[in-house]
């Protein structure tokens, strides 16, 4: 059995371990402080690191874990990864050392040039370790690629299983949702969704993993193409809208003024 462990980094982001009763490999290890920590209270040696993007407070702790654990890091073949010593693409198998579990590169640009997901079967369920491009209710901004790369990446996403989990790379749910509801006020999905996931972080829960199917229900970014999200584009627009991408890339703009 396969378990999937978020551990807490910084003020809102989450390093994915998985792990077995020996073995760990771990997702986005910004800081190796607390992963260190878990694999010694667990007593599980660390074989792999994976990587999602650039971004420091995913890969920033990847050297003091390689000073500890001589073990592959497998991150996006066109980014810069400490450590790296397999670079992948879309399509591009990675079978993780001690688990299991094999998973598939997905190229999803957008956030960065050479952002990537990892994608497969994890212990019977579909699972989708997406760093900051897909998130709960919400995506990532664009610092490095346009909104028809970022469009394209999602609709990419959208594409995968109803039932595939989802492990993005920060607790920004309840903030996505409060946007959520602006666009879409009347998705009773939604509002239920708000109440559900306020419930689990005041109880100090996670709110992740969540699923496609849900996110393709409540998430506006993986909804633009429907007529009431692109009327509520327009009106805050004040203009009229040409297509997806367009409705997106305004989508984006509104959020991240708001």
């Amino acid at each position: 059995m396969v378990s999937i462990i978020p551990i807490p980094a910084f003020a809102d982001n989450y390093i994915w371990l998985l792990r077995d009763r020996a073995n760990a490999v771990v997702v986005d290890p910004g800081d190796a402080a607390p992963v260190l920590d878990y694999l010694v209270r667990e007593d599980l040696a660390l074989t792999g690191v994976l990587a999602t993007h650039h971004h420091n407070d995913h890969v920033g702790g990847i050297p003091a874990l390689l000073e500890r654990y001589a073990v592959p890091v497998f991150g996006p073949a066109r980014e810069s990864i400490p450590g790296r010593s397999r670079a992948i693409a879309a399509g591009d198998v990675v079978c993780l050392p001690g688990l299991p579990v094999t998973l598939t590169g997905i190229d999803i640009p957008g956030h960065t040039a050479g952002h990537i997901a990892f994608f497969g079967d994890v212990d019977g369920q579909p699972s989708l370790f997406c760093g900051d491009t897909l998130f709960a209710a919400g995506c990532g901004r664009l610092f490095e690629g346009t909104p028809g790369e970022m469009w394209k990446s999602l609709s990419t996403l959208a594409d995968l299983p109803a039932a595939t989990r989802v492990y993005c790379g920060h607790e920004y749910t309840l903030a996505n949702l409060r946007f959520a509801l602006a666009v879409e006020p009347d998705n009773a999905t939604l509002r239920e969704r708000a109440r559900s996931e306020q419930a689990k972080r005041d109880r100090g829960e996670p709110t992740l993993p969540t699923s496609i199917g849900l996110e393709l229900a409540t998430n506006p970014f993986l909804r633009v193409s429907l007529p009431n999200v692109k009327a509520a584009v327009e009106r805050h627009a004040g203009s009229s809208v040409a297509d997806d991408v367009a409705v997106f890339a305004a989508l984006r703009e509104w959020k991240n003024r708001f």
